[in-house]
């Protein structure tokens, strides 16, 4: 990244982030970061840089809806048998994951009347109604909102609603959350440095952006997208992870394997747009949402500096931060930006 574009997204972050007029009452969000499903390790994270956005620019301040305590732990994936592994061994192994997966399911049973409980109380309609909008921080699962027909309606009365990285992996058997949203997660594979295409450079989202930037994120694919309904922000035109698993290809020894990575290559290789972060209008509201945002390192410039953890460096969270800071502010109609869907063809 060059010094011209370093001083350019500067300038931005800067201009976005000053604080709005004394007579402007600030916009009240109400961020839901509550998961039915996986749990990133980033949300407190998000909670905390988006509290932070806030109070610097003067545009909004936050009211939490948290994760309650003792959501079980998912035993994952049955176990594979190994290579050298006896079947005695791997019989005990399966034994072990099955009596496991019979405890969280009634364990989950117990959890999801709790969750259902709880959104009952701090996401009623008469509740929230008077926010301005809505964040869903790393949200997944099914969220079990006492309406969430009704939340839909609300925010298509004039609401704001963003959404980051897992808020579409939230809500998979409600087509109302997904049509409004614009799309929903489908996959991923390992994590991976891109350098998205910068659809819409004058937006208040992709401003702060420079040309050449580049990120290390997961990746989502997502399904259920067409480009005719969303104002499209960034994205890629071939698959993330192509050049991952072409190095595989060529590194693998194994006959077998290198087949399954070459089936795998020629999937990734059709022809195909991977959506990143986009826009849309929504009867009177307005929806943000940036699939970016797995990773501490992506959200908060000083998380874990200095150190082999941090993948990203710090002026690559300023620039996610600027990103998100200005898709906010578009959603609540603080900043400029177009949200006619159909730009790309």
């Amino acid at each position: 990244m060059n010094l011209t574009n370093l001083l350019r997204s500067t300038l931005v972050v800067l201009s976005l982030a000053a604080p709005a007029f004394a007579a402007d009452a600030p916009k009240k969000l109400l961020v839901v970061t509550v998961t039915t499903g996986f749990r990133h390790s980033s949300i407190e994270t998000a909670e905390k840089v988006i509290k932070e956005l806030g109070e610097k620019s003067g545009a909004w301040t936050v009211d939490y809806v948290h994760q309650p305590e003792g959501q079980p732990k998912n035993p994952g994936k049955p176990p594979e048998k190994q290579a050298k592994e006896t079947d005695e061994a791997f019989n005990a192994k399966k034994e072990a994951y099955s009596k496991a997966l019979a405890e969280y399911n009634e364990a989950n049973k117990v959890w999801n009347e709790k969750i259902k409980a709880y959104m009952a109380e701090h996401m009623a309609l008469e509740k929230i109604k008077n926010y301005d909008g809505f964040i869903f921080a790393n949200t997944t699962g099914d969220l079990l909102f006492p309406d969430r027909d009704g939340f839909v309606e609300l925010i298509k009365s004039g609401k704001a609603m963003v959404a980051m990285h897992s808020g579409s992996d939230t809500y998979h058997p409600f087509r109302g959350y997904v049509d409004m949203l614009g799309g929903e997660f489908e996959t991923h594979k390992a994590q991976v440095e891109v350098q998205p295409i910068l659809h819409d450079p004058s937006h208040a989202a992709t401003k702060p952006i420079p040309n050449g930037f580049k990120v290390f994120d997961e990746i989502y694919i997502i399904k259920t997208f067409e480009k005719s309904q969303v104002h499209a922000l960034m994205g890629l035109d071939s698959h993330p992870n192509l050049g991952q698993t072409k190095e595989a290809v060529a590194k693998e020894k194994s006959p077998e394997k290198k087949a399954e990575l070459e089936k795998e290559l020629a999937k990734q290789g059709e022809k195909r747009y991977f959506p990143i972060s986009w826009c849309k209008e929504f009867g009177l509201g307005r929806v943000f949402y940036s699939s970016l945002g797995h990773r501490e390192d992506v959200w908060d410039p000083t998380w874990k500096e200095g150190t082999p953890d941090r993948k990203n460096s710090p002026e690559i969270a300023r620039i996610y931060q600027a990103h998100i800071l200005g898709g906010i502010k578009w959603a609540l109609r603080l900043a400029e930006g177009n949200g006619t869907a159909g730009n790309l063809e």
